[in-house]
């Protein structure tokens, strides 16, 4: 080492460095070729293990972020169910045409020279034929896969129209009303096979209760806007329940409706027989009216009503009510301090303001023997309110019902059990 140059010894330094590079490159190499895979490719392959493929197909559909993305959704699911409802009638073609009062006049043509007498005409009309017009158009929805459609009375009150269900796709078909409810303004229809090439399995919407509802929760309107612009949706809340109101506009009149729900969201005419959808997708009420001279303030009616017509169609082709067959004053405190009733709330069973009897011969009433005087404290265990009227109660039931009444009479209480019977057709 002592007799190399300077030159030498820079070469083997140079040399010593190659050989330690190479050997620790090939050293490298084996190693990583030896090494486990890499700590993300080995968790991918443990959840590829774990997970169910159905699983990872949940995973891949796109996620609801907010509130938007799951009304979109809503939407989406929900916008072939609802259909427009056009009501169509041959409408006579009047014709206008004019006569000349002298012209045709023997009298006239006695003195004057036809050519002399004035020439103007009276108009005059005449039907020419008829014409098949649209003359009103709603809303309604599916609410079964074999064709039932719910949308309101005065949508397809005029017996002699023919009614029409134009589908979002905009396909046309017949239907026929199957039943219309004495007492509330609700229409069961049925699309008419006979107008459809097949049948088929109609996208439906499905209820929730409307016994659970709660001021301030999100609701989604559709409906056939102006009976122009289809399945226009708008959105708002719950702004109030349990109201009564007094709707107008239909051919019948005008009619009291009890227990429907206020909503902000947008409710135009046309809209009438649509749905009202909780953030479920789910319908909680039927849309049926709006208030004159006011802004977002819409009225449906709960879908519970459906429920129940629906079940009286499917049983007995007809809507039927329960009834029980007394006449009766809702207590409240004035009316316990006038009568000086031991209680505030419940159902007084009285005569009518002009007389009429309280308690109707032949009644599911008379027969348990409840008379004039008793108070029917709760219905089923449902305790009678201003809120929780004995109407509504009664209305929820179905003909051929048992249920239990808690009475007060002289100042003693007691349960009567009674059968409901269906309610005549001249109440």
């Amino acid at each position: 080492m002592e007799n190399l140059t300077k030159t030498q010894f820079v070469s083997l330094v140079i040399l010593v460095s190659f050989i330690t590079s190479l050997v620790t490159g090939i050293v490298t190499v084996t190693l990583v070729n030896q090494a486990p895979p890499l700590m993300t490719q080995t968790i991918n392959k443990v959840i590829e293990k774990v997970m169910p493929k159905e699983i990872q197909n949940q995973i891949s559909a796109p996620l609801i972020l907010n509130q938007q993305d799951l009304i979109v959704n809503i939407v989406k699911n929900v916008s072939s169910a609802v259909v427009s409802v056009v009501a169509t009638k041959d409408i006579p073609i009047i014709e206008q045409y004019f006569v000349n009062p002298f012209g045709a006049d023997d009298f006239f043509k006695q003195f004057i020279p036809p050519e002399l007498l004035p020439q103007f005409g009276v108009p005059q009309y005449r039907q020419k034929g008829t014409e098949n017009k649209q003359i009103s158009a709603g809303t309604g929805f599916f609410v079964s896969s074999d064709g039932l459609i719910a949308t309101n009375k005065h949508v397809v009150e005029d017996k002699t129209a023919q009614y029409w269900i134009i589908m979002n796709d905009g396909k046309k078909m017949r239907a026929k009303v199957l039943a219309l409810d004495p007492l509330q303004d609700v229409a069961i229809l049925k699309i008419d096979n006979a107008s459809t090439t097949s049948a088929s399995d109609y996208n439906f919407i499905s209820f929730n209760d409307s016994d659970n509802l709660n001021v301030g929760q999100t609701v989604i309107a559709i409906g056939n806007v102006l009976g122009e612009f289809q399945n226009t949706v708008s959105v708002g809340v719950i702004s109030g329940l349990h109201r009564s109101i007094v709707a107008g506009g239909a051919a019948s009149g005008e009619e009291v409706l009890q227990e429907v729900i206020q909503t902000d969201a947008a409710i135009n005419p046309g809209n009438s027989g649509g749905p009202l959808l909780d953030l479920n997708g789910k319908a909680i009420g039927i849309n049926t009216a709006m208030a004159q001279g006011a802004e977002s303030v819409g009225f449906s009616l709960p879908i519970n009503l459906i429920k129940k017509d629906l079940a009286d169609v499917k049983e007995s082709g007809k809507i039927q009510y329960a009834y029980l067959g007394v006449r009766y004053a809702l207590i409240n405190a004035q009316i316990k301090e006038n009568k000086k009733l031991s209680v505030d709330y419940g159902a007084l069973i009285a005569k009518g303001s002009k007389g009429e009897t309280a308690v109707m011969p032949s009644s599911p009433a008379e027969k348990v023997g409840l008379k004039e005087g008793d108070i029917i404290l709760e219905f089923n265990g449902a305790k009678i309110t201003q809120d929780n009227t004995l109407a509504s109660l009664i209305n929820s039931r179905r003909a051929g019902e048992k249920i239990t009444l808690k009475i007060l009479r002289d100042g003693k209480t007691m349960d009567i059990q009674v059968v409901l019977e269906s309610r005549p057709d001249n109440l």
